[in-house]
């Protein structure tokens, strides 16, 4: 499926600027939530765009589909944004899955916190924790979700081991994909077969590129 990311550059708004494409040999069962290509189905590419913290389009569905035009990238895929240089992704391995994240901390929040109506807004607050996920069995729908909230659950306890009063920020995205077909494995959980290492590697290259910010 999903090798490493081509890390590659193009000229938008007088700047240059990183992104990552993953390119599938053959489409991935995906779960994401990102902004373009969302929700659970198959998907060829994946593309991880680094964009200025004083962005401000409106539709980043649109933008990242004419980032995927310029690469080529044929097919139903998923595109991802980001505040932080893409260029320092971090990856991690745990018996058998791959996380690919860049942690961009930002502008922490609490998940459960209440903020004055209009004090935060999802398309400028674009610090961003994007995680991409491989594992290389398929999961059933149900597993994907709970492999996504497995993740985030990852996500903040590495926060928290960073000392930060936060469980992330609020334009985090994650990206999950497995082979489409095959037996489906029914659990995506922390004591799961395939959500226990997800964990394991989802928290140690968020801590690791929390540390590094």
């Amino acid at each position: 499926m999903l090798g490493e990311p081509e890390l590659t550059y193009r000229s938008e708004d007088g700047r240059d600027l990183p992104l990552l494409v993953w390119r599938s040999h053959r489409p991935a069962l995906a779960i994401s939530s990102g902004p373009l290509g969302g929700g659970i189905g198959v998907r060829h590419w994946v593309v991880n765009a680094t964009v200025p913290m004083s962005y401000l389009r409106d539709d980043p569905d649109a933008h990242l589909g004419e980032l995927a035009d310029r690469l080529g990238l044929r097919g139903p895929g998923v595109g991802l944004l980001t505040g932080v240089d893409v260029a320092e992704v971090v990856t991690a391995d745990d018996d058998g899955v791959r996380i690919w994240a860049t942690v961009g901390l930002g502008a922490p929040i609490w998940a459960a916190h209440v903020d004055p109506v209009g004090s935060v807004d999802p398309v400028s607050a674009v610090g961003t924790v994007n995680v991409v996920a491989l594992l290389p069995e398929r999961l059933g729908d149900a597993a994907l979700v709970n492999a996504v909230a497995t993740i985030t659950e990852a996500k903040a306890q590495a926060l928290r081991e960073l000392g930060l009063a936060a469980t992330g920020t609020a334009t985090d995205a994650v990206t999950v994909l497995c082979p489409p077909d095959g037996p489906a494995a029914p659990y995506g959980g922390p004591r799961s077969r395939w959500g226990a290492p997800l964990a394991r590697a989802a928290c140690r290259a968020v801590r690791e590129g929390g540390a590094r910010r």
